[in-house]
């Protein structure tokens, strides 16, 4: 069976780099593109000749009505999304959305509330679940090898936000189309694993931003602090400020008795008995198993691994956060209002 996909505002720069959501699509022999929308027509069919020429649309809701697609990968302006999502479930369409799936938690509190109430299937690919390093950390906390947690620490630090207007995205440096900057989109990955390792809400104890670097409308760099209710403690460190290609990274996971350190592809468990290293190379980029993993769940009448719901309590601490730092795009969106 072949499972015929519409992508919906495809000047993300996901739909063609780093997740290319489009590429992983047409390269698995499952799964068939049948359309792709933007609001720039220009931008969609330059988006549509990379990956074998698709139909194209300037108007999402035509392009619903003219292919009738199976499922739909929603990306999109963080701003238009909330809007998205709900004429996706008003049409009953599975989906999945990108993160933030809005400028705020309460826009995204909206789409959850109606997913559940409908069981609608909306998933929300929080990729770096499967990380090797997240899959470790999962069975040594099945194992009780931490012990008592003591603390989290994530770093993704990735190159200048100039590489957004090259890659067809210029608004991710407007707050009020972005909701923020690297915090908003870059932070959700850090934080949604630190909730889910946990098992427990967290309490954001402090934040702060930098805009030094490139000096754009948006935070080029942020920290964020983190408690559970049982005093776990998170650092999430998040950036656009790497002068070259590739990233600077780093993930930890801390207890009593063992830590588990990730950076790179290199991997370590650290106990009072000895270390051990351990693979950490990837078979395929994490945005494909994601997608592959989310297309899998929805066959089977499962729910996604990552929905609406894990993507609120994300938002929550983002904005959180932002108030903590001083709320800077207080402005930005009333303006936008």
């Amino acid at each position: 069976m072949t499972i015929r996909i519409a992508a919906i505002e495809v000047s993300h720069w996901h739909a063609l780099y780093d997740a290319a959501y489009l590429r992983h699509i047409v390269g698995m022999p499952a799964l068939q593109l049948v359309g792709v929308q933007d609001p720039d027509p220009a931008m969609a069919a330059q988006r549509a000749a990379e990956v074998g020429g698709p139909p194209v649309f300037s108007d999402y809701r035509d392009m619903l009505e003219k292919t009738r697609p199976d499922f739909v990968i929603a990306l999109g302006r963080h701003s238009a999304m909330a809007e998205i999502a709900h004429h996706l479930l008003d049409e009953g369409y599975p989906f999945l959305m990108e993160k933030p799936m809005g400028v705020n938690a309460a826009e995204v509190r909206g789409i959850a509330d109606r997913a559940a109430q409908q069981r609608a299937f909306v998933a929300v690919p929080f990729a770096q679940r499967h990380q090797p390093f997240f899959a470790e950390a999962k069975r040594m906390l099945a194992d009780g090898a931490f012990g008592p947690l003591s603390h989290f620490y994530y770093r993704g630090n990735r190159p200048t936000s100039a590489r957004y207007p090259a890659w067809g995205a210029p608004w991710m440096l407007d707050p009020a189309i972005a909701g923020g900057g690297c915090l908003r989109n870059l932070g959700a990955h850090g934080l949604d694993v630190f909730l889910a390792l946990t098992g427990e809400q967290a309490t954001v104890t402090g934040a702060q931003l930098g805009w030094g670097a490139h000096g754009k409308p948006v935070e080029d760099y942020a920290s964020v602090l983190l408690c559970t209710p049982s005093g776990i403690l998170g650092t999430v460190e998040v950036g656009n400020t790497v002068p070259g290609q590739g990233g600077d990274g780093e993930w930890k996971l801390s207890g009593r008795d063992a830590m588990l350190v990730m950076r790179g592809s290199a991997m370590r468990v650290v106990a009072a008995s000895g270390e051990k290293t351990i693979d950490a190379q990837l078979a395929e980029p994490v945005f494909a198993m994601a997608l592959r993993d989310t297309i899998d769940r929805w066959q089977r009448g499962e729910q996604p691994l990552t929905s609406a719901e894990d993507c609120w309590r994300v938002q929550c601490l983002v904005d959180r956060a932002y108030e903590l730092a001083g709320d800077p795009y207080r402005n930005a969106r009333a303006a936008a209002v």
